[in-house]
C-alpha cells in the first residue's frame, strides 16, 4: 500500500535572499532533491513539497532549520546543508539528536578564526563543547575525526579571548618517543617537537603564526610534553591533555592533581588506539570509573555519527566498531 502523499508549503521571509537559501544555481536545492524522493517545487519566495507525509515533514523542518541558520547570519555552504539533512534524518532514523535543532548545533560558534567560523558539526560534537563550556574537567573520548582537539583548542582560545583565563597550557604524553629521546638529535625542544605538532597545527589554524609566536614568547600559549607538568600548580589556565589514552593511570592522575584555582581542562583521548608498551594500562581506561559522579567533571563519548573528515573515514570507524563487535561475539 502506497504511503499517502502530502503537500506542505513553506513562505520564505521577504526579507530572505531565495539564492542565500538554495544556493548559487540551485547547488543546495539539488543536494537536498538527491537526498530526499519527495518533489520539491520553487515558485518565486514559495516552496512547496510534495512526497509521503513523514518525508514532506522533514523536508519542511529542513528549510526551516536552514532559514534559521540565515537568520543568525551563518552562510549556508555545501558541508552545512549535508549537515543539516544528515541531522534532520538522524531523528527520523532513531538517532538520539532530539533534543537539539540542527540551527543550534551548526549555529553555536565557538570562534571566528581567520574568516571561518568553528562550531560543533554533530550533535555529539554540541554536548562536548556545552560540557567543555559548564565543567571544570571534561573527557572526551572517541575515535579520529570527531573534532576533539579541535573543539578544545577552539573553546580554549575563546577563552582566553574572553579573559576566562590568562593562558593556554596544551599537552601530550611523547609516548612514541620512550626512552629513546635521548638518542634523538638536536634540543630538547628539538625531540620533542614533533609529538607536539597535531597541537601546534591546531593553534595555527586558530590564531594564526604571528600571534601565536607572539603569544608563546610571552608565555600566554605553552605546548609541552606530559612529563613537563610534574610538580606544578596551574592556575587561571585552560589546560588540553590530547591523547590521554597514552598516560598511565598514575601519569592521569599527576595531570588532573596539576588543576589549579580558576582553571580548567579537557582531557582527549581514542580508549581504541592505546600504543603503551610492555602491557602497561591505560589511564583513560579506567578514569570513568574512578571520577564518575564527582560533580565538575563531565565525559563525552563521540562515535562514528561525530567523524568530520572525508565521509570514508566516518565508514571506516563505523566498520572497525562493526568488526570489534563481532570479534568479542566470538572470544565470548
Amino acid at each position: 500500500m502506497a504511503a499517502a502523499t502530502t503537500q506542505v508549503k513553506i513562505l520564505v521571509p521577504g526579507h530572505q535572499s531565495m539564492v542565500a537559501l538554495l544556493g548559487q544555481q540551485d547547488a543546495f536545492l539539488k543536494l537536498i532533491e538527491a537526498a530526499f524522493s519527495s518533489d520539491i517545487l520553487v515558485r518565486g519566495n514559495e516552496i512547496t513539497i510534495t512526497g509521503p507525509g513523514h518525508e514532506a515533514e522533514q523536508l519542511a523542518r529542513l528549510f526551516e532549520e536552514l532559514l534559521a541558520l540565515l537568520e543568525k547570519g551563518l552562510q549556508l555552504s555545501d558541508s552545512s546543508v549535508g549537515q543539516t539533512i544528515e541531522l534532520i534524518k538522524g531523528v527520523a532514523d532513531g538517532g538520539d539528536v532530539e533534543s537539539f535543532r540542527p540551527s543550534e548545533v551548526l549555529g553555536d560558534t565557538l570562534l571566528t578564526a581567520r574568516g571561518t567560523s568553528v562550531a560543533p558539526k554533530t550533535v555529539g560534537q554540541k554536548r562536548f563543547v556545552d560540557a567543555m563550556r559548564g565543567s571544570t574537567v571534561t573527557f572526551a573520548i572517541g575515535p579520529a575525526g570527531t573534532g576533539k582537539t579541535y573543539l578544545a583548542v577552539a573553546t580554549a582560545v575563546r577563552a582566553l579571548q574572553d579573559r576566562q583565563v590568562s593562558r593556554l597550557i596544551l599537552t601530550r604524553p611523547a609516548v612514541e618517543a620512550g626512552e629513546r629521546l635521548g638518542f634523538l638529535p638536536g634540543t630538547l625542544y628539538e625531540k620533542i617537537d614533533p609529538y607536539m605538532r597535531p597541537l601546534y597545527d591546531a593553534l595555527f589554524e586558530m590564531t594564526g603564526g604571528e600571534s601565536l609566536a607572539r603569544l608563546m614568547e610571552r608565555g600566554t600559549v605553552e605546548v609541552a610534553p606530559l612529563a613537563f607538568m610534574r610538580g606544578r600548580t596551574l592556575n587561571d589556565a585552560f589546560i588540553i591533555l590530547d591523547e590521554a589514552q597514552n598516560t598511565t593511570p598514575e601519569q592521569m592522575k599527576m595531570f588532573l592533581t596539576r588543576i589549579g584555582f580558576g582553571s580548567k581542562a579537557v582531557v582527549n583521548g581514542d580508549d581504541t588506539q592505546v600504543d603503551l608498551a610492555n602491557g602497561q594500562r591505560s589511564g583513560l581506561l579506567v578514569i570513568e570509573e574512578i571520577l564518575s559522579g564527582i560533580q565538575g567533571i563531565s565525559f563525552c563519548r563521540l562515535g562514528g555519527r561525530d567523524v568530520v573528515r572525508h565521509k570514508i573515514v566516518q565508514q571506516i570507524v563505523e566498520a572497525y566498531d562493526r568488526y570489534g563487535q563481532q570479534r568479542l561475539g566470538v572470544d565470548e
